[in-house]
């Protein structure tokens, strides 16, 4: 992944822009801001409730400041050298941070669901160049350790890690099996989602909107968070499909429906095109398996929560 490619990076919006939101995922972009805590960059002393190891991978500076109001937002920007945070909860960017839903963070202060701030973070270029190395998996989960490490020296953010056992759902392939094929790039790409300047995009994307999903060349693990966050329960992935997919899934919103992204950024804003959806359709359950082949089943596992024990409002720049 070239750094070309970062530099063609989209606005990404977050859960809270409205039933109306239709975003589109630069999923390729996130993919590529995260660095394994063994690249050698300025590093930080851990705060000992992140459950992180120390020492953990820092951000070379960061400006926070509050939100202006009515900023249009949450938005995550992502750069070849940083990230820029508009008008996001914190409660937003814990959730990108940690990899969690919403209803997967537990505690705090109310201020945590209202007050809205704008970052501004640049990556040292170790971290830069070391981020390039690595694997998609290693990428996402070091940009979050960047997150919770600006977390816990700028908030004083500390937390506790907990596992519970509750209600979840297996997304399996039905009876018939899947619905869609293998995503081939020299096939779909051409005449794939296209960018601000009309020209194709290529890499893993993935296009959100109500009652809507389009993927572009996506692994099952994005699907799997969506519609984790669409249902407010943890969604596993039992389909044993490991490759990367071109589909469409379309249905029914329930009213009230939070939408999408609750914290994890990724895509560009809603376009002035955006429809409402289709009150007629299926239900998402219906969906899934008319439409992809696979299935929801309802189960119990283990979920994953932050209990939030500490925080405060951030420190000045």
């Amino acid at each position: 992944m070239n750094r070309k490619f970062f530099a063609a990076l989209r606005t990404v919006n977050a859960k809270g822009l409205g039933p109306c939101l239709r975003t589109l995922m630069l999923l390729s972009a996130v993919a590529g801001l995260a660095v394994l805590g063994s690249v050698n960059g300025p590093q930080i002393r851990a705060q000992a409730g992140l459950g992180l190891s120390a020492p953990a991978p820092s951000f070379e500076v960061a400006a926070i400041k509050p939100s202006h109001p009515g900023t249009p937002g949450p938005s995550f920007r992502f750069h070849g050298d940083g990230i820029t945070i508009h008008s996001a909860t914190l409660k937003a960017i814990m959730g990108f941070a940690f990899n969690v839903r919403d209803f997967q963070i537990s505690g705090g202060p109310s201020w945590i669901n209202s007050d809205r701030y704008d970052i501004e973070a640049k990556e040292p270029k170790a971290v830069q160049d070391g981020m390039l190395k690595l694997d998609f998996d290693q990428r996402t989960k070091l940009m979050g350790q960047l997150l919770q490490s600006l977390l816990a020296d700028r908030f004083q953010l500390k937390v506790t890690h907990d596992t519970k056992e509750l209600p979840v759902y297996a997304l399996v392939v039905a009876k018939n099996g899947p619905k869609f094929q293998e995503a081939k790039p020299n096939d779909t790409y051409a005449n794939g989602f296209k960018g601000l300047d009309g020209r194709p995009v290529g890499g893993h994307l993935m296009r959100m909107g109500p009652g809507e999903i389009d993927s572009q060349g996506t692994p099952l693990t994005f699907l799997v968070q969506q519609l984790s966050q669409q249902l407010g329960r943890t969604v596993l992935d039992r389909t044993g499909l490991k490759g990367k997919y071109d589909f469409t899934l379309k249905w029914t919103p329930d009213l009230g429906s939070t939408g999408m992204m609750p914290g994890s950024p990724p895509g560009a804003g809603p376009g002035p095109d955006s429809a409402p959806p289709d009150i007629s359709g299926p239900s998402i359950f219906t969906a899934i398996q008319e439409q992809l082949g696979l299935k929801l089943v309802s189960t119990k596992g283990p979920v994953e929560i932050i209990v939030i024990d500490y925080i405060e409002r951030p420190s000045e720049n």
